[in-house]
């Protein structure tokens, strides 16, 4: 899977939106919005650790249900 297709998918199993996920990650705006686009692309460790965070701090929508967001 391509950069761009996998930075999406991760912010959007998330259920934030650009903005929230760049706050919560401290990620800079432009960067995801970049990675997003196509235009850059992230390195594999920075794509691994937002999936491993995601799933293991139950970041996901999925595992939203009654949980509010440390953010």
């Amino acid at each position: 899977m391509d950069c761009k297709t996998k930075i999406k998918e991760l912010r959007e199993s998330t259920g934030m939106n650009r903005k929230e996920f760049c706050d919560y990650f401290q990620i800079p705006y432009r960067t995801v919005t970049d990675w997003e686009r196509g235009i850059r692309h992230a390195p594999d460790y920075v794509l691994r650790l937002l999936e491993y965070y995601i799933m293991n701090e139950g970041l996901g929508k999925e595992n939203q249900t009654g949980k509010q967001r440390g953010f």
